[in-house]
């Protein structure tokens, strides 16, 4: 068949090397355009767009889905079906029905949980034990459509967000050759979604900061979930410091306080032991080691 895939991040990339090496004809790429980044804020194309290249298939970069020109383009193509993997932008209908089947789009949750921008992140932070990838048939409205293959995966107690996208979109890739296979047959059986939604917003910047107040399984959830972008912070000697690992220990004060020399913080409920932290404009390191240059000793308060 005749493919169009839109992705954009390194979760994206899985899935277009298993289409390409299914045997479709992919013909064209859509992603993101090249972005500033790094300490240069050098312009930088997305990991599709490069993956893209590298496999010689042509790539568009437009701003907006919602230009005529642009949706032109892609009825121009004659596709048999969209491959729509954290693409980035809102297709409008007319776009959705371009292809002769339709457009599909993998989706980091087990629907209706968890539908938008972030549900990998969410999902750990909330607590959740289990998750999963779902190819869905594409429809108006935020994730909404029906159901076509799902795969489901345990939440380890030690994923952060990169371990768990890296291993959902492993999974996710693997079920597109049975996906296109099912379209190409037309044997598709799609399911509707059914329960309770629950919406996966976009970090805010604002939740990074570490809010003692809360109990410390809370807190090291979100550490995890955040990890490794924006990464959990918290100030320590006036100075922002992300923390990427952290346990949870018994321990009893008011929150905010540090209770050993172990980087032991009272929360609202147990106590927060930091692991792995990182210093601005410094590498990650183990606590031991942030604290042979910086002394936060037992006694004192972090806000």
């Amino acid at each position: 068949m005749n493919i169009v895939f839109m992705g954009t991040p390194e979760f994206a990339v899985p899935s277009l090397a298993e289409i390409v090496a299914s045997g479709h004809n992919v013909v064209r790429v859509y992603t993101q355009p090249p972005r500033r980044s790094g300490r240069g804020k050098h312009l930088t194309k997305s990991p599709a767009h490069q993956f893209a290249e590298l496999m010689g298939i042509p790539v568009e970069t437009p701003e907006s889905f919602r230009k005529s020109k642009v949706i032109d383009g892609l009825e121009g193509l004659n596709a048999d079906v969209a491959c729509v993997v954290a693409y980035g932008q809102i297709l409008p209908q007319r776009a959705l029905d371009a292809p002769k089947y339709g457009c599909l789009n993998l989706h980091g949750s087990l629907l209706p949980r968890w539908r938008g921008a972030a549900p990998v992140q969410r999902a750990i932070m909330a607590g959740d034990t289990q998750t999963g990838v779902q190819i869905m048939q594409m429809a108006k409205g935020l994730d909404t459509g029906d159901i076509l293959l799902s795969e489901s995966t345990n939440i380890q107690a030690t994923d952060t967000a990169a371990t768990l996208s890296q291993r959902l979109s492993q999974l996710g890739a693997q079920m597109w050759p049975r996906a296109l296979g099912a379209v190409e047959r037309e044997a598709l059986s799609p399911t509707p979604q059914s329960g309770e939604p629950t919406y996966a917003h976009k970090i805010d910047k604002f939740e990074a900061r570490l809010d003692w107040s809360l109990p410390a399984r809370n807190l090291e959830a979100n550490i995890r979930g955040l990890s490794p972008f924006p990464g959990a912070w918290c100030e320590i000697d006036s100075k922002r410091v992300k923390v990427h690992l952290a346990r949870v220990v018994e321990g009893q004060g008011t929150p905010g306080d540090v209770l050993n020399d172990a980087l032991t913080i009272a929360c609202g409920e147990d106590a927060l032991q930091l692991l792995t932290v990182q210093p601005a404009g410094k590498s990650r390191m183990s606590a031991e080691d942030f604290l042979r240059g910086t002394s936060v000793p037992s006694g004192s308060k972090l806000e």
